[in-house]
């Protein structure tokens, strides 16, 4: 007698579980932030068939500009999605750093006779001062054990209604004999390309590299996971917290020191939505809302990507200019539409 083929060699079950699991290492194989890479290619050829002048060497060099700011933050907000948080102050941080910043240089420039060394100590402030904000919202999320939603609630209004009360209601002027040393941080050019584009491109690759080759990034990573199991196995998590949390503010004030020069002032309205756009930037570059997974290429591509929508928005007319925010809006929801159950 023959005997009987099995399933484990011949048979359909065997035929599904070798295509199945094809596909499963197919997708595995996949560098993370192909799906938005994918999609930042198909928008940008839109926007040259919708209007030639898109792809001018100027309009790129202006978007990757106005990219740079809410990239750098998007870099740091990464982390604090991937650990598991949020924090929906930055714009405001944002504004408060550029106030005082602006405040101190104009209060150093007469004690001081280097406009750049006054400069220098503006910019080191406000990297300096981003941390220790980061640093409150750290000790109040993971030693004080509240929200992160609730805490950047919180210091999104503080934030706000502080440099209000600076200003007196109004602007924050940078004295103008400072404006010409420290314009060339916006203005400025290297081998053709803008000095914050460069800068957004080294944050970048540091949080790359510290996300995905460091001992720290892997404890972020494993928090936003599993909170409890990271604590069982020995991850420090209240300290990794505050370390991102201060992470976030440092990247909020390098962002903020290359934005002042832009219009040498700061107002309430300074910063508006700069949350809004993070956020966006990193949940659509496939970092997922729930924590646990993620990484900064996804992130900068987002980030490129909401500017390219912008920008095709306003040179094409299609809606109005006014409605930008509301078109990041939607796709933070759909994007949280298809990352549901996501871990």
């Amino acid at each position: 007698m023959q005997p009987a083929p099995t399933e484990s060699s011949t048979g359909p079950a065997a035929g599904a579980t070798s295509l199945h699991g094809g596909e499963s290492r197919t997708r595995r194989s996949l560098p993370h932030g192909t799906g938005p890479f994918i999609g930042l290619v198909l928008v940008c050829l839109t926007g040259v068939l919708l209007n030639p002048n898109f792809a001018a060497l100027d309009n790129v060099m202006n978007v990757l500009t106005r990219t740079a700011f809410i990239g750098i933050i998007a870099v740091g907000m990464c982390f604090v999605i991937v650990s598991g948080g949020i924090d929906l102050s930055v714009g405001s941080m944002a504004a408060l750093i550029a106030g005082c910043t602006i405040l101190l240089m104009n209060w150093a420039a007469p004690a001081i006779e280097s406009p750049v060394l006054v400069v220098a100590l503006g910019m080191l402030f406000a990297v300096a001062l981003g941390a220790v904000f980061g640093l409150a919202h750290g000790l109040l999320i993971a030693k004080g054990k509240i929200e992160p939603f609730i805490v950047t609630l919180g210091t999104l209004g503080i934030f706000r209604a502080y440099l209000t009360y600076f200003s007196n209601g109004g602007a924050i002027t940078l004295d103008s004999r400072l404006s010409g040393v420290y314009s060339p941080v916006y203005y400025g050019a290297l081998l053709g390309v803008p000095i914050p584009v460069w800068v957004f491109i080294l944050v970048a690759l540091i949080g790359a590299l510290v996300l995905n080759r460091t001992a720290y990034g892997r404890y972020v990573q494993a928090i936003g996971s599993n909170e409890q199991v990271a604590r069982y196995a020995a991850v420090e998590v209240d300290r990794i917290k505050i370390i991102t949390y201060m992470l976030l503010g440092a990247c909020v004030g390098i962002a903020t020191l290359l934005y002042v020069p832009r219009l040498g002032s700061a107002s309430p309205s300074t910063g508006l939505l700069w949350e809004l756009e993070a956020i966006a930037a990193v949940i659509v570059g496939g970092t997922a809302l729930k924590g646990g997974a993620g990484g900064i290429t996804g992130t900068v591509i987002g980030a490129v990507l909401l500017s390219v929508i912008g920008n095709i928005l306003n040179l094409t007319s299609i809606i109005s200019v006014y409605l930008n925010a509301a078109v990041q809006g939607f796709v933070i929801i759909g994007v949280a539409f298809f990352q549901r159950g996501r871990r």
